[in-house]
C-alpha cells in the first residue's frame, strides 16, 4: 500500500477507536513518525494530510526538516522531537523543532529553558514518564513520586518552556490490551498533576504507537505517534 493509503487507514482506525470510547476523533492528533525516511516520503505523507511529523534524532532531523520546510513554505508541518534528547544537542533541537515530547529530567528542562531564552522562544514540552519502570526506557521515575512532584513544580515555573502534558512509551507486550493499564496510569497521573499544578496546561497525553494506538486512544491519548503503519518498515 502507498503512504497515502496507509495514512488514510490509520486515520480511519483512529476515528473508530475514538468513537468506541465516546470521544471526538478531532481530539486525537496523529504524529507521523518519519525517522530514517527521506524528505520525499515525508512530502508524500504531507500530501496525504500529515500535518504533524515526529523525528527521533536531532542530527538526522536537521537537514530533513530544513528540506521539507523549504519545499512546503507556509504549509510546513509541525515538528515533534520524540526521541531521547542529550543536553549537549539542546540548542539545535530548540532551533528546528516545534515541540519536544521527551523531556525526562529537571536538568534537561532547565537546559531547554536556557536555550529557548537565547532565541526568545517559549518551547512547548511534554514530560516523559516511565510508567512501567522499565530500566531500558527513559522517563521520570514514579517510584520516587515526591521527588518527581518537586521537579515538576520547578519545571512549570520555567519561563521559556511551556508544559503541555505527558508522554510515555508503552511496554513491550504480546497484545495491545496488556498495555492498557500503563496508559490508564498515565491519564490518572495527568489528572492529578492538573489539580496540583493548575498553571500548566496538561492538555496532552502522548501515548500509543503502531501496535497499540487504538488502546491508547480508548484510554485517553490526545497524541499518537505512528511510524511503521504509515511509512512501512524502517531500514534502520
Amino acid at each position: 500500500m502507498s503512504i497515502a493509503e496507509n495514512f488514510a487507514r490509520v486515520r480511519e482506525q483512529i476515528e473508530n477507536a475514538a468513537r468506541r470510547a465516546g470521544r471526538n476523533p478531532n481530539e486525537v492528533t496523529l504524529v507521523a513518525v518519519s525517522k530514517t525516511f527521506p524528505p520525499e516520503a515525508i512530502l508524500e505523507a504531507h500530501a496525504a494530510g500529515a500535518r504533524e511529523l515526529g523525528e527521533n534524532r536531532v542530527e538526522e532531523a536537521g537537514e530533513k526538516i530544513t528540506a521539507v520546510n523549504r519545499a512546503l513554505g507556509a504549509q510546513k508541518p509541525r515538528w515533534h522531537l520524540i526521541g531521547h534528547l542529550q543536553r549537549r544537542k539542546t540548542r539545535d533541537a530548540v532551533k528546528v523543532f516545534d515541540v519536544i515530547q521527551s523531556v525526562d529530567s529537571l536538568r534537561l528542562a532547565e537546559t531547554i529553558h536556557r536555550a529557548a531564552g537565547e532565541v526568545s522562544k517559549q518551547m512547548p514540552i511534554l514530560l516523559q514518564v516511565n510508567v512501567g519502570n522499565d530500566p531500558n526506557k527513559f522517563g521520570f521515575d514514579l517510584n520516587a513520586r515526591e521527588a518527581f512532584l518537586r521537579e515538576v513544580e520547578k519545571i512549570v515555573g520555567l519561563k521559556h518552556v511551556r508544559v503541555e502534558g505527558l508522554m510515555t512509551i508503552g511496554p513491550l507486550v504480546s497484545t495491545a490490551d496488556e498495555a492498557r493499564p500503563f496508559f490508564r496510569d498515565l491519564r490518572i497521573l495527568r489528572d492529578a498533576l492538573r489539580q496540583n499544578f493548575p498553571n500548566a496546561r496538561w492538555d496532552e497525553l502522548s501515548m500509543g504507537m503502531t501496535d497499540d494506538y487504538a488502546v491508547a486512544i480508548e484510554e485517553g491519548a490526545t497524541i499518537v505517534r505512528i511510524g511503521r503503519a504509515i511509512f512501512g518498515q524502517r531500514n534502520a
